[in-house]
């Protein structure tokens, strides 16, 4: 009898390419695959108990810890997550650093037993596609991106006419549906060697085997067949897997996805039992939110004005001295009691967002939220910060049509949130929290969300659309011997 195959992931280190990576793990492993997930020692710690669950009720999962070379990139000590770089300034190192595992994984596979057949990628690791040439194994790339998102960061990459235009918006025409960008909206760089390496990326991913989404076909139909046309290289080998939040249905898995939460469960879940259906408005901007204070002051502000219950989960990086002075001062849980909870630090966020109480999300776009929120069914407040997030909020907002925008109209580049200070005022996050709750277009909205939610999970469903692409995928690499 056949040995089962053998895939060997890379996930790139940050929370929003992970925590999916484990979940795409655990999918496949649940599909018969042996699976080998290779991390460095916090994000290790950060899954341990998950993956553990994982194994212990019999999925091939083996987790190996390779240490990150913080040293030979030029980084402090035990940076080995994006959500750890003490500045903006340390994010490019952190990129070529992650080159360095080259040769231990080189040497790691020579190690493994069976040999894997397949190499799947985060697309930030372009050095593992030498490493799939080297022992010729196709590399599938997994993007944690939306294809929406994938597909304008290849537009902007490819045609320079478009980031340089001096016009007051970019129409990305040569899509099936077009969409209009307003130039201040679009993410920039100055910083050559991300330029470089974001064109590295984009030329590794052609020449790659397929691409992976988390993302389901039905929502994105347009947008995958446009990318399609773009790979010279096998159109035919995209494949929509997703959402893969929606594997976990364990509430410990829930609880603890992405690392240990800082509230009990039960007190969450008894706070949110105490609210009336579809009232909560729940926040968080992400793993690597770097909001000034006086904005993440005007932000609680803003949900006190809104007379609405809130869970606020706040980043423990933004947890300043001034934050934590003010929260006790000011007494924001006192002065909303019993509407107002605050999470310091990390939040069990499917949890939440699938329990009845929450009415809408007010996301940084990442796209991890953007399809967990999605996937939940419930309307989102957009509030994106940089990168992708930005092509994530138009797809919400505009193609979707399951949120509004909290009013930015400028994108906030990484690193330079001190220079742009508060620009989001109380009153904006007010309105954007009535529109959304209260406006005449809420029942549209709401609908949306629950019909996108119910086809997300009859994706997932055995014979739904991302159910038949991890066979697709399986079935492929398997025919190919893994050649």
């Amino acid at each position: 009898m056949a040995s089962p195959p053998h895939f060997l992931l890379f996930p790139f280190m940050a929370q929003g390419h992970v925590i999916p990576m484990i979940d795409l793990a655990k999918l496949l492993a649940h599909r018969g695959v042996i699976i080998t997930i290779v991390v460095t020692p916090t994000n290790a710690a950060r899954n341990h108990s998950v993956l553990d669950r994982a194994i212990r009720s019999g999925l091939q999962i083996r987790m190996i810890q390779l240490p990150f070379p913080s040293k030979e990139g030029g980084l402090p000590e035990g940076c080995d997550n994006l959500d750890l770089l003490p500045s903006f300034k340390f994010a490019s190192k952190f990129f070529r650093a992650t080159s360095f595992l080259y040769q231990p994984s080189e040497d790691l596979f020579h190690q493994l037993k069976p040999r894997p057949i397949c190499i799947i990628s985060d697309t930030y690791l372009p050095w593992t596609f030498q490493l799939s040439q080297k022992f010729q194994v196709p590399r599938l790339v997994y993007s944690t991106f939306s294809c929406f998102c994938f597909l304008c960061i290849h537009c902007l990459m490819t045609n320079p006419a478009l980031s340089i235009s001096d016009s007051d918006s970019v129409i990305f025409s040569d899509f099936t549906d077009p969409v209009e960008f307003r130039k201040s909206e679009l993410p920039k760089s100055t910083d050559e060697d991300i330029l470089k390496f974001t064109s590295e990326i984009i030329q590794t991913d052609a020449q790659s085997y397929g691409v992976i989404f988390n993302t389901f076909v039905e929502m994105e139909y347009n947008y995958i067949t446009d990318y399609r046309k773009t790979r010279q290289k096998s159109p035919e080998k995209v494949w929509c897997v997703g959402p893969v939040s929606l594997y976990n249905d364990d509430k410990l898995d829930l609880l603890e996805r992405g690392g240990k939460t800082s509230i009990n469960q039960q007190e969450c879940i008894n706070w949110l039992d105490e609210q009336q259906p579809s009232s909560v408005i729940y926040v968080s901007l992400g793993s690597l939110c770097n909001l000034v204070t006086a904005q993440l002051i005007e932000l609680g502000l803003g949900l006190e004005a809104s007379n609405k219950p809130f869970i606020w989960s706040i980043r423990e990086a933004n947890l300043t001295e001034e934050l934590m002075k003010w929260l006790e001062e000011y007494d924001l849980e006192g002065k909303t009691k019993g509407k107002g909870l605050v999470i310091c630090g990390w939040a069990p966020q499917v949890l939440i967002l699938t329990h009845s109480a929450i009415g809408c999300f007010l996301t940084h776009c990442g796209w991890n939220s953007s399809i967990e929120g999605i996937s939940a069914g419930v309307p989102m407040i957009t509030w994106p910060l940089f990168g992708d997030q930005i092509f994530n909020y138009k797809l919400i907002v505009d193609v979707l049509k399951v949120g509004v925008s909290v009013g930015v109209e400028t994108l906030v580049n990484w690193g330079e949130e001190d220079e742009k200070g508060v620009y989001v005022k109380r009153e904006m996050v007010r309105e954007a929290i009535e529109m959304v709750l209260e406006g005449e277009k809420r029942e549209e909205m709401r609908e949306r969300s629950k019909k996108l939610a119910e086809i997300a999970k009859r994706g997932m469903e055995e014979g739904g659309s991302s159910y038949k692409d991890i066979t697709m995928v399986i079935e492929d690499i398997i025919g190919n011997g893994g050649c």
